[in-house]
């Protein structure tokens, strides 16, 4: 890696090379890994986030490297894998067909009125668990690998088999969680392994211990009672009540802070972006009006690698897609790789 790093000039022009950030590392010589998944089977509001990969791809060339918090953090070596193309391919079969499903539901129809659906249903399900076997394998691998895995989305629903990656390899995690919705929901629609309730599914995995939730502000009262008897091993901090405080005098570092110390050691984070106020990803599945700024989310980030904890990992999800999506989910990507970087060092 060191003539990769010795012939490489971070000012130079963005090399459009096929991986992320244009940077010249492969699997080998990177330490960070990054799969792509273009996967958005169950969205039931706005479609192209399954494109959501390729955006963020393509817009990380024209960023700049410098990081003020960690200047060096792309010397680690970051490499994004080949986003899998036959994924778009069942994405747009199996998304037609939970349209039909979303569509009969919201007429008050069950789904064994005729013509049955529910065979429909048991395919798509069982096609979403293929998606999470298979970013179980390739992140368990990377993992045994001595790399640093991440995941960009797609919709929220992908990361599920690199969360249970992680907790092949650490028996206490947490994940700190940004996003508009609390994704909490059982089986959404029918759908096992639907987008609204990657959290949910999460909850069943017994590594991760402590789930703290920030920028909720669209819930559903199911998803409240279950934060609410959780016995704290779910934290929200709902949005209304964020800014109330802001509003009422209270810092964002403080607010932060106490965030911060309902974490364990281990840390991994959960970016949304509809968590974002919608003016930086407008086209986002599901737009919510609120939410938070991009340097409150880094804020934030920062005191978590300042309290000692460590980032093992991180996963993008629902940026939309267009251009100025990817342009904010690629700088999320960067600035989450450093302070992955960081936070290990």
């Amino acid at each position: 890696m060191s003539n990769l790093i010795q012939d490489y000039n971070p000012s130079d022009i963005g090399q459009v090379n096929g991986n992320l950030f244009g940077l010249p590392f492969d699997y080998e010589s990177a330490k960070l890994v990054v799969f792509g998944v273009p996967w958005e089977v169950t969205v039931s509001y706005g479609a192209g986030t399954a494109n959501g990969p390729s955006q963020i791809l393509d817009a990380s060339t024209q960023l700049d490297l410098f990081d003020f918090d960690n200047p060096d953090g792309w010397k680690q070596g970051i490499f994004m894998a080949g986003i899998p193309q036959d994924f778009l391919l069942k994405n747009k079969y199996y998304r037609e067909q939970a349209a039909k499903i979303i569509e009969r539901l919201a007429q008050g129809q069950t789904l064994t009125d005729t013509p049955d659906l529910t065979p429909i249903l048991s395919e798509i399900n069982q096609a979403c668990l293929s998606v999470n076997q298979w970013l179980f394998e390739k992140c368990k691998e990377a993992i045994n690998n001595g790399k640093r895995v991440a995941v960009i989305g797609g919709d929220h629903s992908v990361p599920l088999g690199y969360f249970q990656a992680l907790a092949a390899k650490y028996p206490n995690y947490g994940i700190l969680h940004i996003d508009a919705h609390a994704d909490l929901r059982n089986a959404y629609e029918g759908f096992e392994f639907s987008h609204a309730s990657i959290m949910f599914n999460a909850m069943k995995i017994p590594q991760i211990t402590k789930l703290v939730q920030v920028g909720l502000r669209d819930i559903c009262h199911d998803e409240v009672e279950m934060i609410n008897q959780s016995n704290s091993r779910i934290i929200a901090y709902y949005d209304p009540a964020i800014k109330q405080k802001l509003y009422s005098g209270t810092t964002w570092i403080d607010l932060c802070r106490e965030i911060v110390s309902h974490l364990p050691e281990y840390v991994h984070i959960s970016f949304d972006v509809d968590g974002l106020d919608p003016k930086l990803c407008p086209n986002t599945g599901t737009p919510v009006p609120g939410g938070l700024e991009l340097e409150q989310t880094f804020c934030l980030f920062r005191e978590l690698v300042s309290s000692g904890r460590k980032i093992i990992g991180f996963d993008i999800c629902e940026a939309g897609d267009a251009e100025w999506d990817g342009n904010v989910g690629a700088r999320i990507a960067l600035k989450l790789a450093n302070l992955l970087d960081l936070s290990q060092l």
